[in-house]
């Protein structure tokens, strides 16, 4: 998940990511179905080369684990997401901030997956700056998936034709419309679900205290 990536020149993004080697799967228009009980995870250094995946993001994805660990996350990015929705995130997370964004991905297979995300930033303890990138994933509520759709696509339409500037004008021109954030946005299409902030507050502490163990393991080794 780079926080330097060029939004608007990057011309290889939905061909072939140099930093991967790997040719960008053809999307196809069909949808892997998410275990609702299951969750995706992943980390990636500063630069978006992954860390650390999950056993579930492996299988949903479809590659083998030494295809994604040291390899940039751009491997699953989907050509119907806009830019400007990641250069968002990116730009809340060089604050350190946490953002929740609704994001379709593609699978090595082409088909394609839609997830809530949480996205969180792990400090380096002494010089404060971002060491870690975390993601939590669920399935996306359906109901939320059908909203987005349609601003998502207007916004990659718009970047084809004016760049990410003018998909950047056009969604805050949908948001102050709305009187809202893309973060209470993306909160009212998902009804406020309370229990999906619980999905993630629990998926952190469960990844913490295995953390924790790994490291007291090691101490012990």
């Amino acid at each position: 998940m780079p926080a330097n990536i060029d939004y608007d020149q990057n011309k290889s993004l939905y061909t072939q990511d140099n930093s991967t080697g790997f040719k960008k799967p053809i999307p196809i228009n069909e949808e892997i179905k998410l275990n609702p009980k299951k969750f995706i995870m992943s980390k990636t250094d500063p630069k978006g080369i992954i860390k650390y995946c999950n056993n579930y993001f492996i299988k949903i994805n479809g590659y083998e684990k030494d295809q994604l660990i040291g390899n940039s996350h751009n491997i699953i990015r989907h050509p119907d997401m806009p830019k400007i929705i990641f250069k968002l995130i990116w730009s809340r997370l060089e604050k350190k901030k946490k953002i929740y964004a609704l994001i379709k991905n593609l699978s090595k297979t082409g088909k394609y997956y839609w997830v809530m995300t949480k996205l969180d930033v792990k400090t380096e303890k002494t010089t404060k700056l971002p060491e870690r990138y975390i993601a939590y994933r669920k399935a996306a509520p359906k109901q939320a998936v059908e909203k987005i759709i349609p601003l998502y696509k207007k916004l990659v339409e718009i970047e084809a034709k004016r760049g990410i500037k003018g998909s950047e004008k056009y969604l805050r021109g949908f948001l102050e419309e709305r009187e809202q954030t893309y973060d209470e946005y993306i909160n009212d299409i998902t009804n406020n679900n309370k229990y999906l902030k619980f999905w993630f507050k629990s998926m952190k502490k469960f990844f913490l205290l295995k953390n924790f163990k790994n490291i007291e393991h090691d101490r012990l080794a």
